[in-house]
């Protein structure tokens, strides 16, 4: 290990020093099991009444949505395994399968959470009633487990337990991610043990836990990092989480026991281990981590999150604050190429947003409550539909794409988080110390503030009003400093008015503009924050950019989302200008707020821009392409270029077949096993699941050599290593992903000529690696 010169060591010495003393200042202590103090706390929910605004709206959508499902169907399968009779049938989608229960675990906390938002009385009956359905299963299994996935207990027991490991990305021992649903379920039991009251929820946790630590007691170092291969969720959260109810150690070390090395190390030491990784995979296990440096103070937890974090929102977001290109992370900083249908899942970005919030509380850091705000408004508020309450998987960043709502009723995990998502609005609007008050979000509310014996109203229409209002109500006069954040966007300035006079504004944009005084009721502070048009860029491509007014993205409207011609490049229109100031060739459209059109620079037309969470049942683009003429020039060429070898190409050919259409899948004896169509880019494709195959027969000339060539599309990412067999031999081994990403391509194989010999056709047949998925196959044809 090198020396440390002395002024080496004395800087390091300082910098800590500064940082503990930073520390220091204005902290408060939770009073409960945290042994780190914070800089600042949020309010309870049920402390925070939203207003009249776009969030109060969302909620109640999703009151609606929420009253419309039926507990017993979520318990169905709950009850099966315990041995009861279910008293509804269950849900499909994902609850058809090996993942069987997440959805109980994020509807039970979606009803807690609207508790304490709405404070109706008909999601405490559900959130109790529920409890007491799961405590019955759980007496009748007798041993603490509870569990919807079928035959899930002996798995776990005679396989697992005993160190019969075979796990997978997704599998365990033939289970869909056992852990990550079990985590999803003792989340929605703490909370309706911590907003709703039920001392029975915490009591079911404990025995389930209980019960899970005989699996994993007996296991070794290397089977633990073994098993934990497989997607585990936020488990590690859970049992650090009922140590903190219970004081229990054993449940402590527990959460270090679902400690997966292999992701969490390298990120101790400050590697971006992430591309090739997926997404929603990773993410909870720092939660776990940023919870349990909170209970006990480990600061390698601390680091570890926090590098995490940054390392997403600065090398791996794109601009909506949404990440991953069909659920996996890229490379850092290269995201030009990973635009497609599947960008963006919910499901990270909500739990991005609840790292976030752990984040905050440590250092009311500006950064942390700047990217909260963009990617709650720019992804969550956009992913829910404005009319019935649906809400998205992915969403779609595509060139030319459109936001494909969720059947409410198919689950998934984004159906799931989706519950949640509207419901705690107003968890992460104000935020407070012993003596400071910070508005972190412009969200119309009001909150009760008890030991200050103080109401603070947020009154504001925001974002269709640029700027806010505080109104202060209080049994005394009481003194106190509000801190107001002053946005990263805010390129204009910002105005504060205390009781009508201007104050001095002496913060910079990325921080908290202060007001310290004694505040008594009628005061009433006035904040003005002009928004402005701006563009970011690719990072990867300063000419491939987005436009903002203010803190949100504005999406280009195409057209209507059934339009044919959406998907053709040469549709999308281009921004024809070397002049990267957007307000001078924007102007805004009369009447229609943050909505602007381009003024002659639209190739071949002017297009129209306005708030991406406001563009719905509508073909868009968040990102445009930027020229000028020579560069235009040189992609035209470009784009004629590839229709010269496309056109080459079908000169050549003997035979294609187009996997997902009905006729031409009989023309080719189209057979296969857990193989499924699905559309992208207004193309069919078919693909393959693990353990599947399918294959095709495709015509030849016997008397002349031929190749094979199957069309990919290039932005897939995650397990598709796949072999391509003729004639039951393997003529080649690919692996499509993250090939040649943005674009679709056309890849040859060689046929050996005696595969031919003497033929008319020959059967080809694509066959996944253990693990991984074939295809997506867009496209098979034999050519001369």
């Amino acid at each position: 290990m090198a020396k440390l010169t002395k002024p080496t060591f004395i800087l390091i010495f300082s910098l800590l020093f500064a940082s503990a003393c930073t520390r220091q200042e204005s902290r408060i202590e939770t009073g409960g099991p945290e042994v780190v103090t914070f800089k600042v706390l949020p309010f309870e929910l049920s402390e925070v009444k939203l207003l009249d605004g776009p969030f109060k709206k969302a909620t109640e959508l999703n009151v609606q949505s929420l009253l419309n499902y039926e507990p017993d169907r979520f318990l169905a399968k709950f009850r099966s395994e315990a041995g009861l009779e279910p008293k509804a049938e269950h849900y499909h989608g994902w609850e058809d399968n090996t993942i069987a229960g997440h959805s109980l675990g994020h509807y039970l906390s979606a009803c807690a959470m609207m508790f304490q938002t709405t404070g109706d009385e008909r999601f405490l009956e559900r959130v109790n009633y529920i409890v007491d359905e799961l405590y019955e299963c759980q007496q009748a299994d007798g041993d603490g487990y509870i569990g919807a996935f079928p035959d899930g207990k002996r798995i776990l027991e005679e396989e697992v337990a005993k160190g019969e490991i075979r796990a997978q990305g997704f599998d365990l021992n033939g289970i869909w991610v056992p852990y990550y649903t079990q985590h999803k379920v003792m989340a929605g039991l703490f909370e309706a043990y911590d907003l709703c009251g039920n001392e029975k929820a915490l009591e079911i946790n404990i025995r389930f836990a209980d019960w899970l630590n005989t699996i994993i007691d007996d296991l070794s170092e290397e089977e633990i990092q073994e098993m934990l291969h497989c997607e585990h969720g936020g488990i590690n959260e859970s049992l650090a989480e009922l140590y903190a109810q219970t004081g229990n150690e054993k449940y402590l070390e527990m959460s270090r026991v679902f400690h997966h090395k292999a992701i969490l190390e390298p990120l101790s030491e400050g590697k971006d281990i992430l591309p090739g990784k997926h997404g929603n995979t990773q993410i909870p296990k720092l939660i776990g981590l940023a919870r349990r440096y909170e209970l006990t103070g480990n600061e390698k937890d601390r680091r570890t999150a926090e590098f995490f974090w940054k390392t997403v929102v600065d090398h791996h977001s794109y601009v909506t604050g949404g990440h991953g290109n069909h659920e996996y992370f890229g490379p850092p900083d290269t995201l030009r190429d990973r635009l497609s249908d599947e960008t963006t899942e919910t499901c990270n970005v909500y739990n991005m947003l609840k790292l976030s919030r752990h984040l905050f509380q440590w250092e009311a850091s500006p950064e942390v409550a700047d990217f909260y705000e963009r990617a709650l408004f720019n992804h969550i508020h956009s992913s829910q539909h404005p009319h019935d309450g649906r809400v998205i998987y992915n969403l779609s960043l595509e060139m030319g794409g459109h936001k494909e709502y969720q059947d409410p009723l198919w689950f998934t995990c984004c159906v799931g988080t989706g519950m949640e998502n509207h419901s705690k609005y107003g968890r992460n609007i104000f935020y407070h110390n012993e003596n400071e008050f910070y508005v972190t979000q412009f969200i119309a509310a009001e909150v009760s503030w008890e030991e200050k014996n103080v109401k603070i109203t947020q009154l504001t229409q925001f974002p269709e009003e640029q700027g806010t209002t505080l109104k202060f109500e209080c049994e005394e006069p009481v003194k106190f400093t509000v801190k107001i954040r002053y946005p990263s966007w805010a390129e204009n300035g910002m105005t504060v008015k205390l009781n009508g006079k201007t104050q001095k504004v002496k913060s910079q944009q990325g921080s908290f503009v202060e007001l310290a005084k004694k505040w008594k009721t009628g005061d009433e502070v006035e904040v003005e924050f002009p928004f402005s048009l701006r563009l970011e860029t690719m990072p990867d491509d300063s000419t491939r950019v987005a436009v903002f007014h203010g803190p949100f993205v504005l999406a280009g409207d195409l057209g209507p989302e059934d339009d044919p011609d959406a998907y053709d490049p040469m549709y999308v229109p281009v921004i024809m200008t070397e002049n990267r100031n957007p307000s001078e060739w924007l102007k805004p459209v009369a009447n229609k707020a943050n909505t602007f059109m381009t003024q002659n620079v639209g190739q071949p037309r002017d297009i129209v821009f306005k708030p991406f969470y406001k563009t719905h049942e509508r073909r868009y683009s968040v990102y445009f392409d930027m020229f000028d003429e020579a560069s235009w020039k040189e992609y035209q060429a470009d784009y004629q270029d590839k229709m010269a070898r496309k056109k080459e190409l079908e000169e050549k050919t003997i035979d294609f077949f187009q996997p997902g259409e009905m006729q031409p899948e009989r023309d080719h004896h189209f057979q296969g096993k857990k193989t499924w169509v699905g559309e992208n880019k207004n193309r069919k494709f078919r693909e393959v699941d693990r353990g599947g195959w399918f294959s095709c027969k495709m015509n030849v000339d016997q008397n002349e050599p031929a190749s094979l060539v199957v069309e990919y599309w290039g932005g897939y990412t995650g397990g598709k290593t796949f072999d391509i067999l003729v004639e039951d031999q393997k003529i080649a081994t690919e692996n499509i992903s993250n090939k040649n990403p943005g674009e679709f391509i056309d890849v040859v194989y060689e046929i050996p000529e005696q595969l031919i010999s003497g033929k008319e056709s020959i059967t080809v047949k694509f066959v996944p690696h253990e693990g991984h998925r074939a295809g997506p196959v867009f496209g098979v044809r034999t050519i001369r």
